[in-house]
């Protein structure tokens, strides 16, 4: 009985069914870091609205929060989302299917989260300063670094590797990570 594997492609002999299931865990693996992160961030933000001093806030500053609760719900729903299709989908033999949409799930979620943290340190720089000629720079660059060591020093990662007449990776290493095509 010949067995339908991976090996060519991942360097790793697993059946189509065994590369999802190890993807979706490792997957889950990285959700539960960006998951707790966005979840502080949102409930810390969801308590300044109470505090005494959040009236003293200036009209662009109280906007700037609203968008700030909107992007951390959003982040939180996108990071929490592959959970739900996993439930949902759980035992209907679609794990490939769900797994890509869980991780693009996923990159929308961290990219929320992105979004929510540059403009949270917006706000706080904003509130902290009063010379707010030089915040958006610093937020600018922070957001610079997040872009940079989130998803272009990935997407370089994975374009070098994908190059062709590159010297292959090892085998233990090789497609580690890499989502099916959805």
């Amino acid at each position: 009985m010949e067995r339908d594997t991976q090996a060519d492609v991942t360097g790793r002999d697993e059946s189509p069914s065994e590369r999802a299931d190890r993807m979706w865990n490792d997957l889950l693996q990285e959700i539960r870091v960006a998951q707790t992160g966005v979840q502080i961030l949102f409930g810390f933000l969801l308590t300044v609205v109470f505090q005494p001093t959040f009236r003293q806030l200036s009209d662009t500053d109280r906007t700037l929060y609203v968008v700030i609760i909107v992007l951390g719900a959003t982040a939180t729903g996108a990071l929490v989302a592959p959970v739900s299709i996993h439930r949902v989908v759980s035992g209907r033999f679609i794990k490939p299917r769900a797994v890509v949409w869980a991780s693009r799930l996923t990159v929308l979620g961290l990219f929320l989260l992105l979004v929510t943290m540059a403009a949270s340190l917006l706000l706080v720089l904003r509130v902290a300063t009063q010379d707010e000629s030089y915040v958006p720079w610093i937020v600018a660059g922070v957001a610079a670094l997040y872009v940079l060591w989130w998803f272009v020093i990935p997407a370089v990662s994975r374009i070098r590797r994908d190059e062709p007449g590159r010297e292959e990776c090892s085998r233990g290493e090789r497609g580690r990570g890499d989502v099916p095509e959805g």
